[in-house]
């Protein structure tokens, strides 16, 4: 707690001042995390101060709060661009980014727990600087450091205002991506990667975190060599397994193996059934799927699409069917002749007119 109120003090976040009698002051909280980091270092604590940003009011404390990140489909070209033409690929976290952008609105905080002035704890901070839980925080930093890529001559993207360019004279070209507070910077010269790098912390309190190996929770995995780039969402995907009661399952070749007896009659018989049915959470494990699909697996983007519309539609009920019953058999594995026989007949299939 100390040390975040020291970033704020050095950050020159607020003054201290008598409160307008038109004016209300924001409330505002300590949040407390236990940080891991990757290598299994020794866990840290961290404390924040926050801002109940939910009691501001439009036209008052904020106008416009849109703030753009990087899109997934940028981030795939310019890594894939990496994978191609070999080019470094650096990583910079920026500490307290939303404590880094000027405000324009008049906004005042009560002074945080255990950290009033003595001697003036009637005054309130008049927020200069933003601060966590702010609506207009993330667009603020936004502002600021489109700001500075313009003045140190790097070119916003037509199609990403969070892809950054410049090229150089010698045909040389650095890229980079913004996510928040997390930076990729893609470039095919380390000394002018670093020389970004050195400006950046003149400005801004940056955390380098050199050689990407993590973005946006994908794991990133170069074979240089052959020229390829892996990205991988194995520590999500085990969480959403997690989640779902699905962590100890056994993965199969299909959706449904041979050994599965289903049938229609297992299907909810009576209201209370149907009730307990529907808060099973469907469109909570399609939208999880959903988050994997755009970021890392294009290749269930069908069938997640077909879950989802029908879920959305509910024009369809989801039932059991069982395996004897199941004509998709034919279309997914060899069958016997009898079932093969069936199932071309519950699909009603006809054999070509001679």
């Amino acid at each position: 707690m100390h040390e975040e109120m020291q970033s704020l003090h050095e950050n020159y976040t607020y003054d201290l001042v008598n409160l307008p009698k038109v004016r209300r002051a924001l409330k505002n909280k300590w949040v407390y995390q236990l940080k891991t980091e990757e290598n299994n270092s020794k866990p840290r604590f961290k404390a924040r101060l926050v801002v109940k940003g939910f009691s501001q009011k439009k036209g008052i404390d904020f106008e416009e709060i849109f703030s753009p990140v990087v899109k997934m489909s940028s981030l795939r070209v310019v890594l894939g661009l990496a994978a191609s033409l070999i080019l470094e690929i650096e990583q910079l976290d920026v500490k307290t980014a939303f404590l880094q952008g000027d405000l324009k609105e008049e906004i005042y905080m009560e002074q945080p727990e255990g950290f009033k002035v003595k001697g003036k704890e009637d005054l309130v901070c008049r927020l200069k600087k933003s601060l966590y839980g702010l609506k207009q925080a993330p667009q603020q930093w936004y502002k600021k450091f489109d700001s500075f890529m313009i003045e140190h001559r790097y070119r916003r993207t037509t199609s990403d205002h969070c892809v950054f360019v410049k090229r150089f004279d010698d045909g040389g070209f650095i890229i980079l991506l913004l996510y928040v507070d997390d930076m990729l910077i893609v470039g095919q010269n380390s000394d002018k990667i670093n020389k970004l790098k050195k400006e950046l912390s003149k400005s801004f309190a940056m955390k380098d975190l050199g050689p990407a190996k993590r973005i946006l929770g994908m794991s990133i995995s170069r074979d240089r060599k052959n020229r390829k780039l892996r990205l991988s969402q194995e520590s999500y995907i085990e969480k959403v397994l997690k989640q779902f009661n699905m962590d100890k399952a056994k993965p199969v070749s299909t959706p449904f193996p041979n050994h599965f007896k289903l049938s229609s009659k297992q299907s909810p018989t009576c209201e209370k059934e149907k009730e307990n049915m529907a808060t099973v959470p469907y469109s909570s494990a399609v939208g999880s799927l959903m988050y994997a699909m755009i970021y890392t697996m294009p290749d269930i983007k069908h069938a997640v699409g077909i879950i989802r519309d029908v879920l959305e539609s509910k024009q369809l009920q989801l039932e059991k069917i069982h395996t004897d019953d199941n004509s998709s058999d034919m279309m997914t594995k060899s069958l016997p002749k009898e079932k093969y026989e069936f199932c071309k007949r519950a699909a009603g299939l006809l054999k070509p007119s001679t």
